[in-house]
């Protein structure tokens, strides 16, 4: 078996060692190096991130394109993508882990104001806050996939007041189900503070907009550790200079790296992750990657596959 590596990655050797490890005949290469027109033909799998346009089809007789992320709106764009090839998604405990542990930090550090605490240190002040009941936090989720269900189990665990909106019902113990176009103003009224982590489609591309804000309760917090293209940010800094928006937690940006000009590097409301929420690691992932590679090989069905419809 072949399977070319395409993406930016610095951890290209990890993700060959951790590979082979699992599938010993698996011959590992690294576009566009190890690459040539005449290795095209052989290669079964091509396990990506962000490939460049056209790159994908180029390969004939692939069986199955394998995200190197959850999200895999980076394949998606791709005008050129062969779709009669399974796009898989990377499902995987560390990366759930780390995304988990991304939301729980910030809503604890915003429900108990450490971040005020902080400023307060800094400047040789001491008092204390009234503390909240966690049951009377609204925290709401929008999408409620692998990472999201995580993170909302979790936090019901800590008693956190959890909904999730989807764009179908969900069913997960604790959490208050919202969806569809009808359900998104009761899900924002009860919100105070918002985590998204939804799939970018066209249907959520700048949902977190000026209508959307001005639902939210007044003091509301917004954790955007999905995609980017989800704010609407000349929307988002107007709510946080009004007050309407306490604050925000930004580890994805239309563009990046964001530009060194750009407001939110000096804005005192916002805190502000290179992408880094939760990153994927090489020796759990290849685990995943290695079994859905034996699915296939074994005449069965690889997991996660992507349904292009609907773009996760």
């Amino acid at each position: 078996m072949k399977l070319v590596f395409i993406s930016k990655s610095d951890k290209k050797a990890a993700w060959g060692d951790s590979l082979q490890a699992q599938l010993p005949d698996l011959e590992f290469l690294i576009w566009p190096d190890e690459i040539s027109d005449a290795d095209k033909a052989s290669i079964d799998y091509a396990l990506v991130w962000r490939p460049p346009t056209g790159v994908l089809k180029t390969f004939p007789n692939l069986k199955a394109i394998l995200s190197l992320g959850a999200g895999v709106d980076g394949v998606l764009v791709d005008p050129e993508l062969p779709t009669h090839i399974p796009v898989c998604r990377l499902v995987d405990r560390c990366l759930t882990q780390g995304m988990t542990e991304y939301v729980l930090y910030h809503v604890i550090r915003q429900h108990r104001r450490f971040g005020d605490y902080e400023k307060m240190t800094a400047a040789g002040e001491w008092d204390v806050f009234t503390q909240e009941d966690a049951r009377r936090r609204g925290v709401g989720i929008l999408g409620l996939g692998e990472l999201g269900r995580d993170a909302a189990e979790k936090l019901v665990a800590l008693d956190y007041d959890v909904a999730s909106w989807s764009r179908s019902p969900k069913d997960v113990a604790g959490v208050t189900s919202f969806h569809g176009a009808d359900g998104l103003d009761g899900f924002l009224a009860r919100t105070q503070i918002l985590i998204c982590l939804l799939p970018l489609t066209d249907e959520t591309q700048g949902i977190i907009n000026a209508e959307h804000l001005a639902k939210l309760p007044k003091g509301a917090y917004v954790i955007n550790c999905a995609r980017g293209a989800h704010v609407v940010d000349d929307d988002l800094l107007a709510a946080l200079d009004s007050g309407h928006i306490a604050g925000a937690t930004l580890d994805v940006f239309n563009e990046e790296p964001l530009p060194k000009d750009h407001a939110y590097w000096t804005h005192p409301k916002v805190i502000m992750t290179p992408h880094a929420a939760s990153l994927t690691v090489p020796h759990s992932a290849a685990e995943y990657v290695a079994e859905n590679i034996r699915l296939i090989e074994a005449g069965e069905t690889p997991m996660n596959i992507v349904d292009l419809t609907t773009g996760y």
